[in-house]
This record gives C-alpha cells, sequence and structure tokens, in this order.
C-alpha cells in the first residue's frame, strides 16, 4: 500500500491547564487553599498577597476578588428573595469575647484522655518495677469505655521482653488498677464493673447488701425489668427494692465515658448566612478571598530581560493571572451555591431541622446553571455558618420521602421528628420502629419501619429495647 494522507474532522474533550487548575481549587478546603496559595506565594515570583489589591500589566489583580455577585435567578419575572453581601465586616459574625482584654485569642488546655489519667495515678501509687510493668500494659490495654478487653495471655505477651509473668499476678495487680479514678476501670464485663463501683460504698450505705446481690446474680433480669419476680425470688419488699435500684443507677457503666479521647475538632466558616430586615443574606468568609495581585516590579522586568528571562517571567505572569481568575471563579461559584442553599432552606434556618426540605444535587445544578460534578465539589468540605450552627454544605441535602398531601419530606427532617419522638417517649415504656413509624404515617409522612430503623440506627440510637430504663 502507498502512503496517503486523509483529512478527518472530529470532536473531543479536553481540559486546558486552566481548567484543571480551576476544578482542583474548587474542591480544596478552606485550610487546603491556603496552603496551596502560600506554596504558589513561594514559587512564583510575579505573584503577590496585598491588602487593597494591586494591579498588573494589564489592569488586572486582586480587586478581581473584591466584589463577587450572584448570578440572578432564572426566571427574570421574579425577585431573588436573597440579598448578596460579599465583603461583609467581619466583626458582624464575630459573638464578642473572642479575644481576652490583652487581645490575646484563648488557648485550649490538652484534653487528658483515660489512660494519660490512670497512668498520672499509677506515677503516684507506690509499687515494685514488676507490678509497675503490669498495671501499664493493663492501662495500655484498656479501651476507650474502661473496659479491658484483652486477655490475660496477651498482657503476658506485651511484658514477655520483661517479665516472666503468671495469670495470678496480673489478676492482683489489674484489681489494684480497679480501683483507681473512675472506679471500675479496667474491668472486664459490665456486671464487675458495677460489682467494683459497689465495693467503694461504706458499708452502712443503705440497701448496699440488695444491690451487690441483684448485680451478681440478677443483673439481666433487671433489664428485662422483672421487678415483682425478683422481689418474690428475693424475699424482698418494693421500698427495699428502689433503695438497691436507686443504688444502683448511680453507678457508671462506661468508667472510661467522661474522659475525651480527641480534641475537639474546629472548622472555620467558608459562608455565612443572617437574616437582616427580615431577609436572609449570604456572605463569603474574608478569608476565602484571598487578595492576590501582579507584582509590578518583576512585571516590569520582562521587556528588560534577557530572552530566557523574559520567556520564563511571561510564563510566570500567565500562570499568576490563571491562578488569580481560578480564585475568582471558586468564590464565584462557592458563592452562587451558598445562595441556592440558603434559599432552598429557609424553612430549616427559620424553624429548625425538621422543617428542612428535600434537596438533591441536581436541584442546586439547575438553579444555578452548572454540572452536578461540579456542586458536588463545591459542597465537600465547605461549612456555612447560620445562626443554628455550623453545617457542611452536604448537610442540606437530602432525599424524600412522600407525605400524604402529595408533598414530600426530607431525610434529615424525619430523623429530627424521630429524634424528638424518642426524647419524649416514656422511659419505662420506649416507642419501638413499628410505633415510630405509626405515628409518623398519623403525621401525614409515608414511612416504613424499616426506613425507621434504617434512620434510627443512622443517629446511634438504640433499639428500644436497648433504650428501656428500669423504672
Amino acid at each position: 500500500m502507498k502512503p496517503a494522507l486523509q483529512l478527518r474532522l472530529g470532536q473531543s474533550l479536553a481540559l486546558t491547564p486552566q481548567l484543571q487548575q480551576a476544578i482542583r481549587l474548587l474542591q480544596l478546603s478552606r485550610m487546603e487553599l491556603e496552603l496551596e496559595l502560600n506554596t504558589a506565594l513561594e514559587s512564583n515570583p510575579l505573584l503577590d498577597m496585598t491588602e487593597d489589591g494591586g494591579e498588573g500589566e494589564d489592569g488586572e489583580g486582586s480587586d478581581e476578588l473584591d466584589a463577587v455577585d450572584e448570578a440572578p435567578a432564572e426566571s427574570a419575572d421574579e425577585e431573588p428573595p436573597l440579598d448578596i453581601d460579599v465583603d461583609p465586616d467581619p466583626t458582624d459574625y464575630r459573638g464578642s469575647g473572642a479575644t481576652d482584654e490583652d487581645g490575646l485569642e484563648p488557648q485550649d488546655a490538652e484534653i487528658e484522655d483515660l489512660r494519660d489519667h490512670l497512668l498520672w495515678q499509677l506515677n503516684l501509687t507506690p509499687m515494685s518495677p514488676r507490678d509497675r510493668a503490669i498495671a501499664t500494659a493493663i492501662i495500655e490495654a484498656v479501651d476507650d469505655d474502661g473496659y479491658l478487653a484483652e486477655s490475660d495471655d496477651t498482657i503476658r505477651d506485651a511484658l514477655a521482653s520483661l517479665y516472666t509473668v503468671t495469670p495470678e499476678e496480673i489478676e492482683s495487680v489489674r484489681h489494684r488498677v480497679q480501683h483507681f479514678d473512675p472506679v471500675g476501670v479496667a474491668s472486664r464485663n459490665l456486671r464487675e464493673c458495677l460489682a467494683v463501683q459497689l465495693d467503694a460504698f461504706d458499708v452502712q450505705t443503705p440497701g448496699l447488701s440488695l444491690a451487690q446481690l441483684l448485680v451478681a446474680d440478677h443483673l439481666e433480669a433487671l433489664a428485662r425489668q422483672d421487678r415483682v419476680r425478683i422481689c418474690q425470688r428475693l424475699q424482698t419488699d418494693e421500698a427495699e427494692f428502689e433503695t438497691a435500684l436507686a443504688l444502683i443507677r448511680s453507678l457508671v457503666p462506661k468508667p472510661g465515658g467522661s474522659f475525651a479521647s480527641t480534641n475537639a475538632e474546629y472548622v472555620a466558616p467558608d459562608a455565612y448566612a443572617r437574616k437582616v430586615s427580615g431577609r436572609w443574606q449570604v456572605a463569603l468568609a474574608p478569608g476565602c478571598q484571598p487578595r492576590l495581585g501582579i507584582n509590578e516590579h518583576y512585571a516590569s522586568l520582562i521587556a528588560k530581560a534577557r530572552r530566557e528571562d523574559a520567556s520564563y517571567l511571561k510564563g510566570q505572569l500567565q500562570e499568576a493571572r490563571w491562578l488569580i481568575k481560578s480564585l475568582k471563579t471558586r468564590a464565584e461559584t462557592m458563592l452562587k451555591v451558598a445562595g441556592a442553599i440558603v434559599r432552598a432552606q429557609e424553612a430549616f434556618l427559620e424553624f429548625g431541622a425538621e422543617a428542612m426540605r428535600p434537596l438533591v444535587l441536581k436541584d442546586v445544578a439547575d438553579e444555578i446553571g452548572m454540572h452536578e460534578s461540579t456542586i458536588s465539589r463545591v459542597t465537600t468540605r465547605k461549612f456555612l455558618h447560620t445562626p443554628r450552627g455550623t453545617f457542611e454544605f452536604k448537610y442540606f441535602f437530602s432525599s424524600g420521602v412522600g407525605t400524604v398531601d402529595g408533598g414530600a419530606a426530607s431525610a434529615t427532617a424525619i430523623q429530627a421528628m424521630i429524634k424528638r419522638l424518642i426524647d419524649e417517649e416514656h422511659a419505662t415504656r420506649p416507642m419501638s420502629d413499628q410505633l415510630l413509624a405509626t405515628e409518623l404515617n398519623r403525621r401525614g409522612i409515608n414511612v416504613a419501619r424499616r426506613t425507621v430503623a434504617k434512620y434510627r440506627e443512622a443517629m446511634n440510637i438504640p433499639s428500644s429495647n436497648d433504650r428501656s430504663r428500669l423504672g
């Protein structure tokens, strides 16, 4: 075959470097964006961080980010019920007391976890080096609830390089650790944990002996609330039983529950929503709009530099302009999405979680004229501050469940209803999933029992059997 040339027409989608950069910046969190900009400022001499915005040789600078207006609503006949204010006074959103009298930000004390607390007590307890090593191994094996789930063999293996210990030695030291604060820590099970706490009471405590007997032999019957049968079996009257029961209720089933294992996580909002003169306003946080400008000194050197240097500076100048434009696009998109969310969820802002409307990515994408994937990127690790708290953008999105009037209720609203019903239930007669579904159906929410169970488990709420309290 002879070689020949052929001309073909075709279309293909290509991501330009500018578009790739814009997409990458869009999905960065606020902290990640700050790190990205610091890297860019260090590597690109044509970039400057300015307070009032600098101007490049083409008149463009950081003032590109000074004003970002939300796109108008799709219908020209309808006035959007949302005002947009992009550059608010930051003090409008910060409560008083953010700094102390000296102008310094208050520092949070480091939170002590359970193991640190136990090791501190161990250091103050007289013990032989052998027993201290055993106690340390036990403390390190205690879980966040305060229980010791590791076996004696595991603890013995952990000490093998130091000492050869027996199960009797481990048990002896463990009993000493159990009387550290909180009492009952390092217990193997709930019965042992409660028994150790009861042992710490004065022997003259009313109901103590009966409480110890109930914990030792009748804990399962107590959980079933088999009060009458227990009283008959132990030949005790109801008054004595109530006294012992009150003593058991005062115990702590999870000794480590009061100790935080991790520090609280703090987030900086990317946008703010507030109500002014009866209308909801949305504003980007000032920190989300970094003011970048072109370094005039280096820009002026392009015409004077040698060919190699001029080529390098021109490339850096183009990259700087791309970055400034990408930041402007990011701010505009984030503001549009935040505005659409607030418009859709005004009922939530007014009345709480039970008024949350169903909202999916396509709803916002159609309103602001963008692709769903773009909305997904914007809603990831971005936070909106509202009078009801600070929430990730994704919090406001949820699927809907039909109602009897043909409408829809969001999953978030249904979860809030379920939680309120459980909070208001009688302590001794918790509502089952079927009863919760029946009550929601009575209120016009078409929801099945298995759906109620799924939502309840998503909120980490135990079943009705586990919620039943001794009453």
